[in-house]
């Protein structure tokens, strides 16, 4: 028996690749399928089953096109409704893969059709369980994603039936399997391990202690962050359907010279830039967005720009299939091609440019003193910014500046300084106020790292954001 976690950072997604005797099965694949493909030819075996533990919000699952590549039999839990073929798995089935079974085991609570998977070895002593996004390292899955028509709070008391009825009832020397880890918005409290095991999260998992379905509902929904505006999108595409990767990036990696990428500028088209915050901010196209693949690419690209537009991109040298890829994952297929030789070609033939000014921490608090206009923009969660910021700063967290009207409340005679806590997340937004003419503005190098180790710059804390 060989089980193996596929975890993808960037996204905190874990996928799992199990073979037994030359048969295997996926669970929660990614978009580019490549790895699976890969892993069932290193170990001679024929992938026969696509296990689907829900609905993904977060991501675009490969079930489709390692379907179509392979011919494996796509499996789903009780309650799925879908636009294409699949297995639908009744609670408790049974599933063979070489000598282990499988069994699927209906746990309603993060969406209706959520379901877990119980691996059994060649002995049918439970080995482990891939969870989804029913139980995490930590946590539980988030009850306010319903794939019907409940509310949070009755999806919550879903969630509790299930961890009482199926989960905490499994033996403790299970290991648990979950498809994300820390940093992903489908929970709250996502611990840093990418695994563990049923008798550790009964001991160390806020949502797995003795409670009423009172205080389990309550716990669960409390301190929830707004819900990532493509979540719904995604969960739409994995129900319905979508091209297949290899047309998209066809599609994507058409090379652009700069008279045809300057046409496309002229139609409602998003030029994205993937290359790292520090290039960007010396030089890049006017009008572009920011959104480097050195961070959290595919969250931010899915948060801040329409799925409805189309792209093209700048990038460095040998990362255009990569980007192409990332945005995929999330959803986006509507890549028209990428500027060929990147910016410096577009420098070297004199285009217009422009740059994003930067300041260190120090001359920040020389420029405070000095400059009644000077206006302090913080881009980062309000959490984080009740926990400490620079006094009189305004908190416009990145993730609502999809709509950019708010930043009228900026006069065009001031002047305008973007941090968040290390630099990323401001030289995004420091693109985004630019793309809306507003022109002004520097970033704050190592941002709030930074910011607070300066003496002279005062600061202050908002404990009504952290209870």
């Amino acid at each position: 028996m060989y089980v193996k976690q596929i975890y993808t950072g960037c996204l905190s997604e874990a996928a799992y690749f199990i073979e037994s005797n030359g048969v295997a099965a996926v669970v929660d694949p990614l978009r580019d399928i490549d790895a699976y493909i890969q892993l069932a030819k290193e170990k001679n075996a024929v992938i026969k089953y696509i296990f689907e533990t829900h609905f993904h919000a977060d991501f675009v699952s490969g079930h489709l096109d390692l379907s179509k590549q392979i011919g494996a039999t796509i499996v789903y839990g009780p309650e799925t409704e879908t636009n294409f073929p699949v297995h639908v798995a009744k609670d408790g089935e049974i599933f063979s893969v070489g000598d282990i079974t499988i069994q699927a085991m209906h746990t309603p609570g993060h969406t209706l059709e959520s379901t877990c998977y119980l691996l059994k070895d060649e002995n049918q002593k439970p080995h482990c369980i891939f969870t989804g996004d029913t139980l995490f390292v930590g946590d539980v899955g988030r009850p306010d994603l319903s794939s019907g028509d409940m509310t949070t709070e009755e999806l919550a008391s879903v969630m509790y039936d299930t961890i009482q009825n199926k989960i905490l009832p499994l033996q403790d020397d299970i290991i648990v399997y979950p498809a994300h880890g820390q940093g992903s918005s489908c929970g709250k409290n996502l611990g840093p391990d990418t695994f563990s095991t049923i008798g550790e999260q009964k001991k160390s998992n806020y949502a797995l202690q003795p409670q009423s379905k009172e205080e389990f509902t309550k716990a669960v929904t409390t301190g929830l962050n707004a819900v990532p505006v493509y979540f719904a999108i995604n969960a739409k595409i994995n129900k319905e359907g979508y091209d297949s990767l290899s047309e998209v990036k066809t599609k994507g990696l058409t090379a652009l010279t700069i008279e045809d990428f300057k046409k496309k500028m002229d139609e409602d088209i998003i030029v994205l830039d993937t290359r790292k915050a520090s290039v960007f901010t010396h030089g890049f196209i006017p009008g572009s967005i920011f959104i480097g693949l050195e961070g959290r690419f595919a969250e931010w690209a899915g948060t801040l720009i329409s799925f409805h537009q189309h792209i093209i991109l700048v990038t460095d040298a040998g990362k255009e299939e990569e980007t192409i890829i990332r945005l995929a994952r999330v959803g986006f297929d509507k890549v028209e091609g990428y500027l060929q030789e990147g910016f410096e070609a577009w420098k070297n033939a004199g285009e217009k440019i422009d740059i994003i000014i930067d300041v260190e921490a120090d001359e920040l608090a020389l420029d405070i003193k000095h400059d009644p206009k000077l206006a302090v923009l913080d881009v980062r969660r309000e959490t984080e910014f009740g926990d400490g910021h620079i006094k009189n700063a305004t908190n416009l967290p990145l993730s609502e500046m999809t709509d950019l009207a708010q930043i009228a409340n900026f006069e065009d005679d001031q002047s305008l300084y973007i941090h968040c806590a290390s630099g990323y997340r401001s030289v995004i937004a420091a693109s985004l106020i630019k793309r809306q003419g507003f022109n002004n503005l520097r970033y704050v190098l190592g941002g709030w790292n930074k910011i607070k180790e300066e003496k002279n710059i005062e600061i202050e804390k908002d404990a009504s954001v952290l209870n």
